[in-house]
């Protein structure tokens, strides 16, 4: 292969999810609402459980690592995909496109190892490196001619399409991999999750062991629709491609996923409810926590402000 064949396209042209104006700014707004509250939610899980020692333990370590994931992971495409809902000029250079790649599927591999096995470094250095084979594949085939992405990012898929070259042997490698980091992560995950729904059906307490399968059932659920976005997208067979619908397959497990995350993991855990009570308090957004009511009110008027809040989640 040619090294000039690599450079025949400069810059790739993403086409996003809309070109009608009215649409565009509608797009924007609701995106960048989602793209705040998953700031929000992530950063503040992150922070709680930095802050609060009752939550210095792995399953927190984990939950913390899950929301530093899910705000870079969202960062990688959404600032961008924001930018050209509001520019004319949608562009990005081959080289920026090759790294948005990499970081992507570096984030979005972590997660996915990240959720079955649950070791943090063992994630972060898969993730990297089964990325920097996924991009290496991908981009070492030329692209000559057109330059149009369907799409609000440059992902795997959406670039094959392309590729002036046969890319017979990129799908293949694609779908091995999606194997190896998709079905095996999902297969663990539901070994996993058998073995604790044996385990609550053990219970003694009908309450309790109703309450466990419930948050199994939440759990389970984001993770079939996460690695069930993904799987469409890595593993279908070159028929079904569909750009319009892809988008929002991507949108789902790249943002909605981010967005849910929080809402699932850890801020349904009693802990992080805690921990987020205890930091309103020292905020002063409940006055029950003030230094002074406290002393007055004593520990009966600080619980019932606590029971209080915690009925609202």
């Amino acid at each position: 292969m040619e090294p000039m064949n690599l450079l025949s396209v400069s810059e790739f042209l993403l086409l996003g999810f809309s070109s009608q104006p009215r649409m565009q700014l509608l797009l924007f707004a609701v995106f960048l609402a989602i793209y705040l509250a998953i700031l929000f939610e992530n950063s503040l899980i992150f922070v709680l459980i930095k802050i609060d020692s009752h939550l210095h333990m792995p399953m927190y370590f984990f939950l913390a690592n899950l929301s530093f994931l899910d705000i870079s992971y969202t960062t990688t495409t959404v600032p961008q995909m924001l930018l050209h809902l509001l520019s004319k000029k949608k562009n990005i250079s081959y080289v920026g496109c090759i790294i948005q790649m990499y970081i992507f599927l570096s984030l979005g591999i972590t997660e996915c190892i990240l959720y079955a096995v649950m070791m943090v470094a063992s994630s972060w250095v898969g993730g990297f490196f089964f990325a920097m084979v996924h991009t290496g594949v991908t981009m070492r085939l030329p692209y000559c001619g057109l330059n149009e992405i369907n799409h609000f990012f440059c992902e795997v898929p959406a670039i094959l399409k392309l590729a002036c070259a046969d890319t017979r042997v990129t799908k293949v490698v694609v779908f091995v991999m999606g194997v190896i980091l998709l079905m095996t992560p999902v297969f663990l995950i539901l070994v996993s999750y058998v073995f604790i729904m044996v385990a609550s059906l053990r219970i003694s307490s009908a309450e309790g062991g109703l309450k466990a399968f419930s948050i199994c059932t939440a759990h389970f659920t984001m993770v079939t629709l996460f690695y069930g976005a993904a799987m469409f997208m890595y593993m279908r067979p070159a028929s079904s491609y569909s750009p319009e619908r892809d988008k929002y397959f991507s949108f789902f497990y790249n943002v909605v996923s981010a967005l849910l995350n929080p809402l699932i993991y850890s801020l349904r855990n009693k802990d992080v409810k805690g921990a987020l009570v205890k930091l309103m308090g020292l905020l002063g957004s409940f006055p029950s926590f003030r230094r002074g009511e406290v002393e007055q009110g004593g520990a009966g008027t600080q619980d019932s402000w606590y029971l209080l809040v915690m009925e609202q989640f």
